[in-house]
């Protein structure tokens, strides 16, 4: 066994050894140590057998740990397991599972070259393996743009127990990962019905009210039904109390409208407004077709963009899903004018229309109100804009100078604007949502539920 060891370390390149050897920090201080012992030989000469001895031990474990790094070709095995595909804004695992081909524990340092957009240079996990076992890694990343992320190499340092050196395997091609809206917030909220388990997450049960549902069937009469609803004809038939049975109204349809102007463009937590809009836009979307109703997305700035129709097919969210992926902000100012005229052209039949913008001031509102009040005149618009959640903390800290008065007066003023806007708003018919980005899926879902159990659409 020997003997095939050193044949391996014969056949290996030159370049290829010196390449792949690296020394530790602890070859360092021990090189330093022997230094020191050398430099006080010349004022205690009894030191100096001491010096050449330890020198002497320090160059054969040395040798000894570089021929156990490199005595044999296969060593450590690595290979990097990624997910068809990672959710913007969510923790995303990567596995990376490790094999040891020496007959000793080995102190492994894996490096995984990261993609650009994570912009983290210090990546290193350490991880200890037996010999001839295997051991997984899993750590997570964290993208906050939609788009392609490229992995490059996966290193693997490697040392044995005594330390002074490293050997560097090298592993895998470049691979390249997509970056698609929250589908992991689709588990999350995967609401069929409302249940005791979706209150955790903040979703409300609100109670029916009116009149706007289904027939569905004629039942027996119990006690708490309502006496409104019996059927006098199958009463006769029956000689016994019959009820109509309704269920609400399905096949309605929810579009979710994104503004990609330039205000939504500003960031929260590393996402902008626009990712934020876009993963409420998919869930909720999710939750519309669940509930058997259709639904449909586009977006908008200049003139809108990314149209699908609003159906309930089992396919409608693969092409939501795939209609959003590449959507990003023009920082262009948005054409509420062109956005009506396509809603006019395009929607025909009324609607739930969920506009996820973010006006800043009262004036920006009011230059576009005729637009929004003649789309609430046909439909029904729900405007869904954004608290600025380092002004409302600003307001909350104590001013100590003067400085700090003026910046907490201008906060205060810029968050009493977003209320007078729901208030314009809410004034002319049309519903709003002003929420914090991260309640923003939250929020929107029990929207859509208060209207669908008021039956007002």
């Amino acid at each position: 066994m020997a003997k095939k060891q050193t044949s391996e370390f014969s056949r290996m390149p030159v370049v290829q050894f010196f390449k792949n050897l690296f020394l530790n920090n602890r070859f360092f201080y021990a090189m330093f140590g022997i230094i020191v012992l050398f430099v006080l030989s010349f004022i205690f000469p009894s030191l100096l057998a001491l010096s050449k001895f330890l020198l002497f031990v320090f160059a054969v474990l040395v040798l000894v740990d570089v021929f156990v790094l490199f005595g044999t070709k296969r060593g450590i095995e690595a290979s990097r397991e990624l997910p068809e595909k990672f959710s913007n804004g969510d923790e995303n695992t990567i596995a990376v599972n490790l094999v040891n081909g020496y007959s000793l524990k080995m102190y492994c340092s894996v490096i995984d070259e990261l993609p650009m957009q994570f912009q983290q240079r210090n990546f290193n996990k350490r991880v200890i393996i037996s010999g001839g076992k295997k051991e997984q890694l899993n750590y997570k990343v964290r993208p906050v743009e939609r788009g392609e992320y490229t992995f490059g190499l996966l290193h693997v340092y490697t040392s044995s127990k005594i330390g002074f050196a490293m050997r560097r395997f090298s592993f895998g091609e470049s691979q390249m990962v997509k970056t698609y809206p929250s589908f992991l917030q689709l588990k999350k909220y995967d609401l069929i019905s409302l249940n005791q388990s979706s209150l955790q997450f903040g979703i409300k049960k609100i109670r029916r009210i009116g009149n706007s549902f289904e027939f569905e069937q004629i039942k027996d009469y119990v006690q708490g039904d309502n006496i409104k609803d019996i059927n006098w004809k199958a009463t006769a038939k029956r000689n016994q109390l019959m009820v109509n049975q309704f269920q609400d109204e399905k096949s309605q349809q929810v579009y979710s409208i994104i503004d990609k102007g330039r205000v939504m463009k500003m960031p929260f937590e590393n996402l902008s407004l626009l990712d934020y809009a876009i993963n409420a836009a998919l869930v909720i979307s999710s939750v519309v077709v669940r509930k058997q109703d259709k639904a449909g997305i586009f977006s908008f700035s200049k003139k809108p963009e990314n149209f699908v129709v609003a159906e309930r097919r089992n396919a409608q969210m693969n092409l939501i899903q795939e209609s959003l992926y590449n959507v990003t902000t023009d920082y262009s100012e948005s054409d509420f004018g062109n956005l009506y005229g396509h809603i006019k052209r395009k929607i025909t039949t009324r609607s739930l229309l969920l506009l996820y913008t973010n006006f800043g001031s009262l004036d920006a509102v009011h230059r576009q109100m005729n637009y929004l009040r003649a789309i609430n005149k046909s439909h029904m618009l729900v405007v869904v804009f954004f608290k600025n959640t380092e002004l409302e903390s600003l307001k909350t800290q104590e001013a100590k100078n003067t400085q700090e008065i003026f910046d907490k007066t201008i906060a205060e003023k810029f968050s009493y604007d977003k209320k007078l806007i729901v208030a314009e708003l809410n004034k002319f018919g049309i519903q709003t949502i002003l929420t914090e980005p991260q309640n923003l899926t939250i929020d929107t879902i029990n929207k859509y539920l208060e209207i669908k159990a008021k039956g007002v659409l």
